[in-house]
């Protein structure tokens, strides 16, 4: 198990969940026997969440950094007594981005382990697997690192989403695509499984809005570093710009192929690619024309505005209780789903039960968490957030962007320089001529 207070490794989570674990079938009692009227993972002084997560494996990174930001501030709470008298504490399961595991694991968290609710999953391919569980059990699902639209279209009361959609993201990008950059042909990389279906899909429609449609389109098998051919599909049709729906590595790598075999347009990907990461499997002074869509204000950046409150409070409860790790936007959207969280169970009291927790997050509006973006739910919206934002790359680190001509300038700049290339190389020999040709 792992406890919200606990000062933990990634290591330590994974060996602490198989103690908790094997602890509880030596014991051969119910965890649930304290449960305070009935209630799943509630007693007098502690609730219990379970998450499943990456923690190992190629998504590993998203679900580490989606952890330590909700533990900071979970333990920040504990420490300051908790919530209604009850501290929370976290069980936090590895499925390494695979849905069968986060399925089985879902499944353990909710039958065997009793929990109140489920809290901070990672990964649409994985938690698409989990809606009918939820519905079965009505069990509330909390924040989850993923802007899939199964998990908002249909209404589902039993799962409250804080970050805007992936249709809002490849919306917002395809719009200053077409209108302040001036491009017309856009290509799709994506991952074969739900994730990049829905990608796909919200560029496509995004791109019709416009009167556009994808000039290609390219994929790769999720789990596998397998790119070329998708790529090679997508380079043949000449795109000015690439949108890549997939994780880091497996983009690092398409966006290097790219480069190398002579592409100067512009690369964009949605907020799931980890773009900490990109721009550290891409090098330091990297300068790949890549952008980013975000659905939090990027920590530690002067660009980003005045200073706010929750990226301020991230970053110190981050250096509190993991001490060896950066401040960042996959962390600090943990943050802020677990501030979410916390509120739903301030509401709810001491009564607590899912109706009530549930009635109290519909009951949040104008929430302030500190990042200028209110969060607000109703009856009828359970999406906290709306505002998208871009980073871009520049020299190995991500900005935020503030002059979306200076982007175009940049791109003209670089077409043209390849032209005047090809033009003082001068026109294309041909084959070469033998004799008796």
């Amino acid at each position: 198990m792992v406890t919200s207070r606990a000062r933990i490794s990634v290591f330590s989570v994974v060996a602490a969940v198989l103690l908790a674990s094997l602890l509880a079938a030596c014991s051969g009692e119910p965890a649930p026997e304290a449960e305070e009227a009935g209630v799943p993972g509630v007693t007098d002084d502690a609730v219990l969440v379970g998450s499943s997560l990456p923690l190992t494996g190629h998504a590993s990174y998203l679900g580490k950094q989606t952890l330590f930001g909700a533990l900071a501030y979970i333990n920040a709470i504990n420490d300051a007594g908790g919530v209604a008298g009850r501290r929370i504490t976290v069980l936090a399961l590895d499925d390494g981005y695979d849905p069968p595991r986060c399925v089985a694991n879902t499944q353990q968290l909710i039958v065997e382990d009793r929990v109140f609710c489920l809290f901070s999953y990672v990964g649409t391919p994985t938690t698409v697997k989990i809606i009918p569980l939820l519905e079965e059990a009505k069990v509330p699902l909390v924040g989850s690192f993923t802007g899939a639209d199964a998990l908002r279209s249909p209404f589902r009361r039993s799962i409250v989403n804080i970050r805007p959609s992936y249709y809002q993201e490849t919306a917002a990008a395809v719009d200053h695509m077409a209108r302040d950059l001036g491009i017309d042909r856009v290509a799709v990389f994506y991952q074969y499984d739900a994730y990049g279906f829905d990608g796909l899909k919200g560029t496509e429609m995004a791109l019709r809005s416009h009167g556009l449609a994808p000039v290609a389109r390219g994929s790769y098998i999720r789990g596998t570093m397998d790119v070329e051919e998708g790529l090679g599909r997508i380079l043949e049709a000449g795109p000015k710009a690439i949108v890549m729906i997939g994780t880091y590595g497996p983009c690092a790598k398409a966006i290097g192929l790219a480069r190398a075999r002579g592409y100067k347009g512009l690369f964009y990907a949605v907020s799931f690619v980890g773009a900490d990461e990109i721009a550290r499997l891409l090098g330091p002074g990297d300068d790949t024309p890549l952008l980013v869509s975000q659905v939090v204000p990027l920590p530690g950046r002067p660009e980003s505005g005045p200073v706010l409150p929750g990226v301020t409070e991230y970053a110190e409860l981050l250096g509190r209780y993991f001490p060896g790790e950066r401040p960042n936007l996959v962390g600090l959207e943990g943050f802020i789903n677990a501030k979410v969280l916390v509120e739903g169970l301030r509401r709810a009291g001491r009564n607590l039960t899912r109706e009530r927790f549930l009635d109290a997050v519909e009951a949040i509006a104008d929430f302030d968490v500190g990042i200028a973006s209110p969060v607000s739910f109703d009856k009828t919206r359970h999406q906290g957030l709306e505002r998208v934002y871009f980073t871009r790359l520049d020299h190995g680190e991500f900005h935020m962007v503030t002059d979306w001509g200076r982007i175009r300038d940049a791109l003209a700049a670089r077409a043209g320089t390849d032209a005047v290339r090809r033009e003082a190389d001068g026109p294309d020999p041909g084959p070469p001529v033998g004799p008796g040709q």
